[in-house]
């Protein structure tokens, strides 16, 4: 069943900035401050595993000095991913975020029924998002070993700021690290979970 825009209040934790890679009982309440504000990237293309068009839209929504974004279907039906506070991070993660959403609606996250939060299936679906992510990054956009490190510093940066045991932070980088290093091109390693959840298309 597609997800709707009213459930966005329980999405935003699980999908926002994928930081589901740890613990439910990660505490949220310091102060976060933007030091810096960054210029904000342009939207990569994004098209679903259905074949629409993507639309990336700017929003106020999420906590302040945190950059997130969140992949639903709109009230419309129509496939979105929601911009947030991007300027409190650097380009190239603001970069990564977009390609993670846009990995939800490449795999058919967003139609899927949503899995519990923390759940072995929903971990996985946030480890997929960060390989695809990655994978595009390296393939698309020409990310060498300098940039890739970038990226994963302000990870790291991002998740220490919110909260998150170093073991969770370690854990997700060395995810992406693995993804980069070893997997072939984002489009087959894509058609490869549609394949194995029968949304590959003949």
């Amino acid at each position: 069943m597609p997800l709707q825009s009213s459930t966005l209040s329980t999405i935003l934790p699980a999908i926002g900035l994928a930081l589901s890679m740890a613990y439910s009982d990660v505490a949220m309440g310091q102060d976060a401050q933007i030091l810096t504000k960054y210029d904000v990237v342009n939207p990569p293309p994004c098209t679903n595993h259905k074949g629409e068009t993507v639309r990336f839209i700017e929003s106020n929504r999420g906590r302040s000095g945190i950059a997130a974004g969140m992949a639903i279907r709109d009230r419309s039906g129509k496939p979105v991913i929601f911009r947030s506070n991007y300027a409190a991070t650097p380009p190239e993660f603001q970069s990564f975020i977009d390609r993670h959403e846009c990995a939800h609606h490449q795999t058919g996250d967003v139609d899927r029924p949503h899995p519990p939060r923390n759940s072995a299936e929903h971990l996985m679906n946030e480890s997929i998002g960060d390989c695809v992510a990655i994978l595009r990054l390296r393939d698309e956009d020409g990310y060498n070993r300098a940039a890739f490190s970038r990226v994963a510093a302000s990870m790291r940066h991002d998740m220490a700021k919110i909260g998150f045991p170093e073991i969770s932070i370690s854990s997700r980088i060395s995810n992406i690290d693995n993804c980069y290093t070893k997997h072939g091109s984002p489009q087959d390693f894509v058609n490869g979970i549609l394949k194995q959840r029968g949304l590959l298309k003949p």
